[in-house]
């Protein structure tokens, strides 16, 4: 894919809620949408941009949450100690997102390595009520063993899927997801999301959560240009990673971000 990414309109901050997505009884919403990014110290600059690229982009409110793994362990919802084989803090906290979202309406959970391209409102628009969550259903084995700062790749069903999850709150099956069950659940009832059936995970198309180095572009077809970049083997905000494919779409939004908090402090 080229780099020069064709963006849509951009909007400065969070814009009128002149299109809000609807709610489970089909009105308008005049609700900031949710969104919970996870959060780790090591790629607290992933986490920043993640967040401007979301607020910049977006027609209609929203209101963003990072989810700490420190501030759950000081509210008592989160306890379980961390396995090796856990690459962020919030390999397993993630899946507390209805919880956090108090069993209410949609929310979004996202990892903090996107960059998102185009307005999050095109997202919600894909909302079908008749689901518990919906993602990108990601057919992917990576080769690499390692990622990011030299965590460990592991490799399992539904790889990616819960990377970015859409969840209808208060569907009774995800009102399951207490922290009790989020904090002694194993990570393959989680991250394949066993406690739902097959038929209740709807499909968001790939491009908003377009995997680097797995996913490709084809020139002249719209479709397969990505609205949501996900750096899952690891970013420019890793040294090691500064050269990596769409390092430099990431590397420009930062740039933008630092210039507009220099001319807010103005």
């Amino acid at each position: 894919m080229p780099n020069s990414v064709a963006e849509p309109h951009h909007s400065n901050g969070v814009a009128a809620n002149n299109s809000d997505p609807k709610s489970s009884n089909g009105t308008v919403s005049r609700k900031p949408f949710k969104i919970f990014i996870g959060y780790d110290p090591r790629e607290d600059l992933a986490y920043e941009v993640c967040r401007y690229s979301l607020l910049k982009r977006s027609s209609i409110p929203l209101e963003i949450h990072p989810i700490k793994q420190t501030e759950l362990r000081e509210r008592g919802v989160y306890w379980r100690e961390r396995g090796k084989l856990e690459s962020t803090e919030f390999s397993f906290s993630r899946f507390l997102t209805p919880f956090l979202a108090n069993f209410e309406g949609w929310a979004v959970f996202v990892d903090c390595d996107f960059l998102y391209l185009a307005d999050i409102n095109e997202l919600f628009q894909l909302i079908d009520e008749k689901y518990a969550i919906m993602c990108v259903q990601h057919d992917y084995a990576p080769k690499e063993t390692t990622k990011m700062d030299g965590a460990v790749q592991t490799v399992y069903p539904r790889k990616n899927w819960s990377s970015m999850v859409v969840y209808n709150c208060s569907h009774p099956k995800n009102r399951e997801l207490t922290p009790e069950v989020v904090n002694k659940e194993t990570g393959a009832f989680l991250h394949r999301f066993q406690w739902l059936e097959d038929g209740e995970i709807g499909e968001i198309p790939f491009v908003w959560n377009f995997l680097v180095g797995h996913n490709r572009v084809v020139e002249g077809d719209w479709s397969t240009y990505p609205k949501a970049i996900h750096y899952t083997l690891g970013g420019p905000w890793f040294e090691q990673w500064k050269d990596c494919e769409f390092g430099d779409l990431w590397l420009k939004e930062l740039e933008e971000m630092r210039k507009d908090s220099e001319e807010k402090k103005d």
